[in-house]
């Protein structure tokens, strides 16, 4: 089956374009370009082209939590939102720390069909941060791991971290750190600053985030190891960042869209929503990951998309588990908070939500240059659409976005896997 998309500006740059897709790659980029009579045909005029995007941090909550979230409602969330490769968190039930459970979600991302589900290996054993995981086993599985972490709990035992890295480098894999230590923030639920004091929130330091960042620079350093850092929150860990890189030291950092775009100010209403790990900061820390982002000090967006029912975020807020929705606002917040302010522009979109994450784990079919030849993963956005959020509406099993009745710009209207048509016009399956 072919795909003819008229109309496009690659990249939102020069002249509109028709972009040819059959056999899952880009056959031919013109103007005028003809296609076979039976070729789905998709009217983007005017509209922008981008490789498809790649999630490093997805909470897809199967096993163990599909009330919340499944393989198959995060997919579609996911092609909604113009991703064409998604990273599930190891955090599941049970913990994805064998090829038992790795094998699994690879395999039922790959039945879904909308999108290429990459499991991620847990580091220890259970999460418990004592006893590495069979990493070699996981890697050499179906699911082919390529990266590991025990997001939601941090690796804080240095000899631990250590070991990982050394292991995680022989096996060319890459470890994903999130980076809390725990004596910092036991009982936190809130960034510690005036807001909290004032509400009366128990508060979580900068140090907590900065303390292992900077730990794990070193380690990475005398291990001759890559690390990557999970949602950066803090003025701090931009500065750790940049010092690490000026060392040459192999170190990469992703950022949410919720802390490019909201701050602790919007805890007054004590609304579950709002809560997150790393929890939201100061103004003056979305600011500076905003300038990390657009300058490559911080190399990728990731959603760190955490679906919660309803009732596990409609109570008390230091109850409400923490954790958003982000596959299918991500885009378009990026656009608001990056774009257009002229930190970025769409090739620069493409840069940090699809080529630098690609790169980053070892994706070689995803994050590739628009040319003919190339695989087929695309998105196709309309830049000039607004459209509001509503989280009863969003493809999720879950409704917890913090983003819900605003109004944001640009919306994905088509996403293509291998010239697979996986969402269309606001439908997945398309």
């Amino acid at each position: 089956m072919s795909v003819l998309i008229k109309g496009v500006r690659l990249y939102g740059e020069g002249d509109r374009v028709d972009v040819l897709v059959a056999d899952g790659q880009i056959a031919e980029i013109g103007i005028g370009v003809s296609a076979p009579d039976d070729a789905e045909v998709i009217d983007a005029a005017g509209q922008v082209l981008l490789p498809g995007l790649v999630d490093l941090h997805t909470h897809l909550r199967e096993p163990g939590r599909e009330y919340a979230e499944d393989i198959e409602t995060g997919s579609a969330a996911a092609a909604l939102g113009g991703y064409t490769a998604v990273f599930a968190m190891a955090n599941t039930d049970p913990v994805a720390d064998g090829p038992v459970v790795t094998d699994h979600v690879w395999r039922r991302g790959q039945q879904v069909g909308l999108v290429d589900v990459h499991p991620v290996g847990a580091v220890t054993v259970g999460l418990g941060g004592k006893q590495l995981t069979e990493m070699g086993l996981m890697a050499a599985g179906g699911a082919q791991v390529k990266m590991f972490s025990d997001d939601g709990s941090c690796v804080h035992d240095p000899l631990v971290m250590r070991r990982a890295l050394e292991y995680a480098t022989g096996l060319g894999v890459l470890i994903a750190q999130h980076a809390e230590e725990p004596r910092l923030t036991e009982g936190a639920v809130a960034h510690e600053g005036p807001n909290a004091a004032r509400l009366g929130l128990a508060g979580w330091p900068r140090a907590a985030e900065e303390s292992i960042v900077a730990r794990d620079a070193i380690l990475a350093r005398d291990a001759g190891a890559r690390v990557h850092i999970c949602h950066a929150s803090t003025a701090g860990t931009v500065e750790i960042l940049k010092w690490a890189k000026q060392q040459g030291i192999s170190i990469t950092a992703e950022v949410t869209p919720h802390h490019l775009m909201l701050d602790d100010s919007r805890l007054g209403s004590y609304d579950g929503l709002n809560r997150v790990n790393p929890p939201l900061r100061e103004k003056s820390d979305v600011t500076a990951l905003r300038h990390a982002l657009a300058e490559g000090v911080i190399e990728c967006v990731a959603t760190d998309h955490a679906p919660h029912a309803e009732q596990e975020k409609c109570c008390e807020f230091a109850s409400a588990r923490p954790g958003m929705l982000g596959l299918e606002t991500a885009l378009s917040v990026v656009v608001a908070t990056m774009v257009a302010p002229g930190l970025l522009d769409w090739r620069g979109v493409a840069r940090v939500m699809s080529e630098n994450p690609a790169r980053i784990v070892g994706l070689d079919d995803q994050g590739r240059p628009l040319e003919v030849g190339e695989p087929a993963n695309l998105v196709v956005v309309d830049p000039d659409t607004e459209w509001v959020v509503d989280g009863g509406a969003l493809a999720s099993r879950s409704a917890n976005t913090p983003f819900g009745a605003m109004t944001l710009p640009a919306k994905v209207t088509a996403t293509l896997l291998r010239g697979k048509v996986t969402a269309r016009d606001g439908k997945s399956p398309a």
